[in-house]
């Protein structure tokens, strides 16, 4: 009796053992299905909106110049100084007329400065009138020119006479009106793009998009800003300078954006 309760015990042991590894395998299978059922469900986007937001940007070599030239003469005599800037605005407008035929001026900026003389530190109440030892006269000259072949020419020959305050380049009228069909299609074509994706990453065909609404610009929220290329102001003696060696100039380009968002909604 003893000898047939040792056999039947490792039966059973190895019973107990066999239902607890069909009881993971039971549990095992039940939670992958469960997972695989939660995974494979769809959600139902019928009907729904969808936000999309696009860019568009389209490069152009610069074709357009604006220069900015100064004249700034200082004397104890107002009208001695006055008189040697409009002499030599005139003559360094006359010089650039020359150089650069197709080329537009305006003179804009003319001022008149009292110079003080120095005075060391005293108390407000003992400080006298402060004394004016001369005057600051100026102007200056702005060129628009779309010859950026003579460009380093017009500017040597105006710097005898003229110093140059400021100088960047950009994009002619005529060619940023050519450029807005190309930057409005970019984005457009950058719009399309995103909603097919949008539409794959959905479960959805492209030809269930009905496009509800585009929105150029983002209702004006967008305004594209151009860089300025300036040097700092330099002052003219009032000697006539010698000629002056061509400067370097490298007009680069100019990148226009567009931002468009497009409100869709699916069938």
């Amino acid at each position: 009796m003893n000898g047939a309760s040792a056999l039947r015990r490792p039966i059973f042991l190895l019973e107990k053992r066999m239902y607890r590894l069909l009881a993971s395998f039971l549990l095992f299978v039940a939670s992958t299905s469960f997972a695989v059922g939660q995974t494979n469900t769809v959600i139902q986007t019928s009907g729904a909106v969808v936000i999309v937001p696009a860019f568009g940007e389209v490069k152009h070599p610069n074709d357009e110049a604006r220069a900015t030239l100064m004249i700034e003469e200082q004397d104890k005599d107002k009208a001695a100084a006055a008189s040697r800037v409009n002499r030599k605005m005139k003559q360094g407008a006359e010089i650039v007329k020359r150089e650069d035929p197709q080329a537009v001026l305006k003179t804009r900026g003319y001022y008149t400065y009292p110079v003080y003389a120095d005075e060391p530190n005293q108390t407000r109440q003992n400080k006298p009138a402060r004394q004016v030892i001369g005057w600051r006269v100026g102007q200056y000259l702005e060129v628009t020119t779309s010859n950026l072949s003579a460009l380093p020419k017009t500017i040597a020959a105006a710097q005898r006479i003229l110093a140059l305050n400021g100088l960047y380049f950009g994009l002619t009228e005529a060619t940023g009106k050519k450029l807005e069909e190309q930057r409005i299609a970019a984005a457009y074509l950058n719009l399309t793009e995103r909603i097919a994706a949008v539409a794959k990453a959905m479960g959805r065909s492209a030809s269930d998009v009905v496009l509800d609404t585009i929105d150029f610009e983002a209702s004006g929220a967008y305004a594209p800003q151009q860089d300025a290329y300036a040097s700092k102001a330099m002052r003219t003696t009032s000697v006539e300078a010698a000629p002056v060696d061509e400067p370097s100039f490298e007009p680069g380009e100019t990148t226009l954006h567009m931002r468009v968002v497009g409100k869709l909604r699916f069938k």
